[in-house]
């Protein structure tokens, strides 16, 4: 299945090849950037707008095989210069402009106020201006604005305006890459690397959604999740996987707002499949103590992060989510049917670590054969 680029690597492209008409007086039809999944992305330019300190131009985004909604937007980077130098180095400022959602509710990739352009594509966006800037030894301050004109009508097909992301979609993007969500694909490739694992050796199967806290597990625990097979959304299918093949423990962590679903017996945690994450939290609140009115509180949250800030202020974090941990155990062993040993690790990104089974600390240093 074909490949495509995200949202992230359209602005980065789009972005450089301002940078570069910009800096250089000329027009550029076509840039290359590598994208952090290290495959080089060469993007036609489209829409050109030159003016003498400003010039704007866009990337036609193609999602490949992926059903996604924002294939065959263009992704506008406006690039201006603010003050040039003889001397010192580049500065670059990156905001949003129109049809790119900006944050009104806390918990996300960034804080509230910024426009919803994540830190990846925000890092992939200042390293190719900056390129262009070196390549013309340009010293001084540019304004980046990613913007989306047809992104306000694509975010009523999104789950932006649950999020509390008004205005437009998210530039994302954590490889650059955008890779077919074919159930069948996801499920097979998971398989391949679960057989892998169990060819080397490995007793434990490592499973994580996705690399969403790559670096709090990194710098708190040094469990590299680079290592763990990721299941995406596929819980159910991996942990039969896992049982057939004979591991003997499965280890799985997880953020808050993915693994919450599987306490209440959800087992695909794509949100086109199922949500239901406040009214599980809420569920486990009340048993921890809650009462209505935080339980109402709960409720009205459109993200795990708000909800817990809520837990935590009423004194209930810890039992909370020791029941959320309790029940995801639950439920994972009866779909393994009592066949493995199962831990597993919550955290989020504002709480860090938010509860971990008794044998999950030992298991740290088992990521290799």
């Amino acid at each position: 299945m074909k490949k495509g680029f995200t949202t992230g690597s359209c602005g980065a492209a789009a972005a450089k090849a301002a940078t570069y008409m910009l800096l250089s007086g000329k027009e550029k039809l076509n840039i290359e950037i590598e994208t952090p999944a290290g495959i080089m992305f060469n993007a036609d330019i489209v829409d050109i707008k030159r003016e003498e300190s400003r010039v704007s131009c866009a990337v036609i985004k193609d999602g490949g095989d992926d059903p996604d909604v924002t294939t065959g937007s263009h992704v506008v980077a406006t690039v201006s210069m603010v003050e040039s130098c003889d001397t010192g180095d580049c500065a670059i400022t990156i905001d949003g402009g129109f049809g790119v959602g900006r944050v009104t509710l806390p918990g996300l990739d960034q804080p509230v106020g910024n426009a919803a352009i994540n830190h990846v594509p925000r890092e992939m966006i200042e390293k190719e201006v900056l390129q262009v800037c070196k390549l013309f030894d340009f010293c001084g301050k540019l304004s980046v604005i990613i913007s989306v004109p047809e992104g306000k009508e694509l975010a009523s097909h999104t789950f932006n305006p649950r999020l509390g992301i008004v205005g437009g979609i998210s530039i994302l993007g954590t490889t650059g890459i955008v890779e077919p969500m074919s159930a069948k694909a996801l499920v097979d490739t998971i398989r391949v690397e679960l057989s892998q694992k169990k060819a080397l050796g490995f007793k434990t199967a490592f499973v994580t959604p996705g690399n969403y806290g790559l670096k709090f597990m990194k710098d708190n625990y040094d469990y590299d999740l680079d290592k763990s097979v990721k299941c995406s959304n596929f819980i159910g299918e991996t942990v039969d996987m896992v049982c057939e093949m004979g591991f003997e423990t499965l280890a799985i962590t997880g953020h808050i707002g993915k693994l919450v679903k599987v306490a209440g017996g959800i087992m695909n945690t794509h949100s086109h499949e199922a949500d239901a994450r406040m009214e599980i939290l809420s569920a486990c609140a009340i048993k921890a103590g809650a009462d209505a009115e935080l339980a109402r509180k709960i409720l009205a949250c459109l993200n795990t992060e708000e909800a817990l800030h809520h837990i935590e202020d009423a004194g209930l974090l810890k039992p909370t989510m020791d029941i959320v941990l309790e029940r995801i155990l639950f439920y994972l062993d009866f779909r393994a049917q009592g066949r493995i040993k199962i831990e597993c690790l919550l955290y989020s990104n504002e709480f860090g670590l938010l509860a971990e089974s008794k044998g999950f600390p030992s298991l740290g240093g088992k990521l290799s054969p």
